[in-house]
């Protein structure tokens, strides 16, 4: 199990050199107000003096300190080990400056000193992001442990308003970690039932099996008092423990006091003071304490851990295929993706997509709702009498017969009434274009959004394509209106009574007459013999014709009969109803014959001159117009973010799989 701690570090500096912190790895997690004594306690454990002192907040910013157990000098001269050249008993890296190996530690505290001032000023301020330092010594044991600045109140200097709640903000990212280790130090000679470390643990570890409770500066309590209670658990439990310690004082360290002499005068304070605890307490205890609760502690996370890497692996290499690879030929490249973009379109059209949508129609399957739903219902709802009155009827057939009575329905009056119909069918027909090229629109938005990662990659590509389909599109819709318009026109060019469909108008005028009781022969010849009487005219003298005279209410005066009023309405003889539902019946006869036939026609219009024309020329059109050597490097630019996102994915994909293999190498007989 001795080596679970440097394979904590190795993942940690693997998952650290790409700057995310994809896994939440075992650590300890040191916390405490400020000047209760974490630094000291650090020193202790480690046996030199390498860390910032001063008055007010010295730690402004995380320190992740790996300390790796090695042979002593001697032994590795002896061995001629390959681990380390440093000719030091101690040494010490940083992970910014990893290949500068410090052997004075009073480097060490300029260096993170240096660093420190470089991230968040000489103003005291905080910053979030970690310094990593790694010691090497035969006199430590391997343990890593998180030093966050102490927990304050009110700003000092030129601290922010908010100092207090940036701190507790970084204390609660790091302990939140259900795979820390909490290390809460108090003071001896504060309450601990005032304890924000203790309450901060709490918080997040409210069953304390994460806790450990460290009682600094035991030689400084009150006369007459001792810690005997808080060290036996008696006021604050702790599941961990509480290890009491004495650090050494500001005087101890001013004189040049020696931690191995703080070290010896602290055990021999405990075995005066706190004899019956003296074994289990203290800072080597403690050293010994967090080595064996990290290693089981990393042991218990170790499967879990192994279960993320495999899983967080498999995602990023599905981000890092999505994002596609570097490109090598730009011509293959730029042809793929055309390929692949009008592919996708045409079988969107033909509905053999794989991305088929479920919320709603698309592609093909909307064009054909348009056709025979949308469209079909709108020509079935339009009424062929539709705006035709009895008397517009009579109009047109008594303004066809010119100034003399026909003894036959007019044919000219039925052609001028059913092309008024007919004409009506055109709006329609043309929205059905339009409806159709609104669908072959969207259809680009949908083929973009499943070749996303692409299109993305390469955004004036994307734009490109769009434009020379928008346009082929463009180009192509008033060649289809025109031909719909044609249909219509072709309709209107010549009405044709002999259409196999279209019922004659004998039959007709033989359905009227025999719907008012009459024969139907009887009613053709009554139709073609009868001449309607006026009622309001006295009947012709027999003899020499005489010159009609118009006759008005007054004979002494001439009437002007074009000043007469026409009635809006009046009541329609006999024949002229009879010649009205001839027509009515003609023409409703007729329009639908023609509706039949535009509603036929006008889809295979649309899909030949507007649908098969896009599907069979849309990649000779993007090839022709964006094929060309000049445009290649402007085309497959890739978008700044997506080539960041791909070297980002690219990075943390390679620390995975490191620290799978590092993981794998841990063997099973090892963590028992």
């Amino acid at each position: 199990m001795e080596t679970l701690i440097p394979v904590v570090n190795k993942l940690q500096e693997i998952f650290n050199t790409v700057g995310a912190e994809v896994i939440q790895l075992p650590q300890i997690v040191v916390i405490g107000t400020q000047s209760s004594g974490k630094s000291s306690v650090l020193e202790s454990i480690v046996g030199r003096d390498f860390l910032p002192r001063g008055s007010g907040i010295v730690t402004r910013r995380p320190l992740v300190l790996q300390l790796v157990n090695v042979p002593s000098l001697e032994e590795r001269q002896r061995a001629a080990s390959g681990e380390t050249s440093t000719q030091a008993e101690e040494w010490a890296t940083f992970l910014h400056c990893k290949h500068k190996t410090f052997t004075d530690f009073d480097e060490i505290r300029q260096e993170i000193e240096t660093e420190t001032e470089r991230t968040t000023g000489t103003n005291k301020g905080i910053s979030l992001e970690p310094l990593y330092l790694k010691i090497y010594s035969p006199h430590v044991l391997n343990l890593t442990l998180v030093d966050l600045p102490g927990i304050i109140k009110v700003p000092v200097g030129d601290q922010p308003p908010d100092i207090e709640g940036q701190v507790r903000e970084m204390i609660l990212s790091y302990v939140s970690n259900p795979n820390c280790l909490i290390l809460a130090v108090t003071a001896a000679n504060t309450d601990m039932a005032t304890s924000e470390a203790l309450k901060l643990a709490r918080d997040v570890d409210p069953d304390g099996r994460r806790t450990l409770a460290v009682v600094t500066k035991l030689d400084l309590m009150d006369a007459g008092t001792d810690a005997m209670d808080v060290l036996m658990g008696r006021v604050i439990p702790v599941k961990l423990g509480i290890i009491g310690v004495v650090n050494r004082s500001q005087h101890d360290i001013n004189t040049g006091k020696s931690i191995v002499e703080s070290l010896q005068d602290e055990q021999g304070f405990l075995q005066k003071r706190y004899p019956s605890l003296a074994n289990r307490n203290g800072t080597r205890h403690l050293a010994k304490t967090l080595n064996r609760l990290l290693m089981h502690h990393i042991r218990d996370c170790l499967p879990e851990l192994k279960t993320r890497v495999n899983v967080l692996t498999a995602q990023y290499q599905s981000v890092l295929q999505s994002y596609g690879q570097p490109i090598e030929d730009k011509n293959a490249t730029l042809l793929q993706i055309i390929t692949k973009f009008a592919t996708e379109y045409c079988h969107t059209i033909e509905g053999t997509a794989r991305n088929i949508e479920t919320s709603e129609l698309c592609g093909g399957a909307r064009m054909c709702y348009i056709f025979h739903e949308t469209f079909g219902r709108t020509l079935e709802s339009i009424d062929p009498l539709a705006g035709l009155t009895m008397l517009d009827i009579l109009t047109a057939i008594r303004n066809a017969t010119g100034p003399r009575p026909a003894l036959f329905v007019p044919e000219v009056s039925f052609e001028l009434l059913v092309k008024r119909q007919i004409k009506r069918l055109e709006d329609p027909s043309l929205r059905c274009v339009e409806l159709v090229h609104e669908e072959l629109q969207r259809i680009i938005q949908h083929c973009s959004t499943y070749n996303t990662q692409e299109l993305l990659r390469f955004p004036k590509l994307h734009e490109a394509i769009v434009e020379v389909v928008t346009g082929v599109l463009r180009q192509r819709l008033p060649i289809t209106n025109e031909m719909v318009h044609n249909l219509v026109a072709i309709e209107l060019a010549y009405i044709n009574t002999k259409h196999p469909d279209f019922i004659d108008t004998a039959l007709v005028s033989a359905s009227v007459s025999s719907s008012k009781n009459d024969s139907p022969a009887e009613g053709i010849r009554r139709w073609k013999s009868d001449k309607v009487e006026d009622p309001g005219m006295e009947e012709k003298p027999k003899g020499n014709p005489q010159p009609p005279m118009y006759s008005s209410p007054s004979r002494s005066h001439a009437v002007n009969l074009l000043d007469t009023p026409m009635p809006a309405t009046r009541k329609l003889s006999q024949r002229e109803q009879r010649d009205c539902e001839v027509i009515r019946r003609l023409i409703k006869s007729y329009f639908l014959i023609v509706r039949k036939s535009i509603q036929d026609s006008v889809p295979k219009t649309v899909m030949h001159f507007l649908v098969n024309y896009v599907k069979d020329h849309l990649q000779s059109q993007l090839v022709g117009q964006l094929y060309k050597q000049q445009l290649l490097d402007m085309l497959l630019t890739e978008s700044e973010d997506m080539a960041q996102q791909r070297k980002e994915a690219a990075g943390l994909l390679q620390a995975l799989q490191r620290a799978s293999q590092t993981i794998s190498e841990i063997r099973e007989t090892q963590l028992w």
